[in-house]
């Protein structure tokens, strides 16, 4: 099983070898940039549940009337 792996990947290393620059640059782009964002994306997800779960965030009471503003009147006096 192993062993016709090898063979294929071989093939598939000499095609892409003996194909010219452009093309072996626009199949880089279109294989190996997808694949890399995706793999981007899950460490970012990763790592975000990770802090998440090791460092929580503090819940915080939506602000009541006692920590809202005083709302400023402009035809009242000063």
């Amino acid at each position: 099983m192993v062993d016709a792996f090898e063979q294929w990947w071989d093939g598939v290393e000499l095609w892409l070898a003996q194909l010219a620059f452009p093309f072996q640059f626009a199949l880089l782009m279109c294989v190996l940039l997808p694949l890399s964002l995706g793999v981007a994306r899950f460490i970012d997800r990763v790592v975000d549940n990770a802090s998440t779960r090791f460092n929580p965030v503090p819940k915080v009471d939506p602000a009541g009337e006692k920590d809202r503003p005083r709302e400023v009147d402009a035809g009242g006096p000063s």
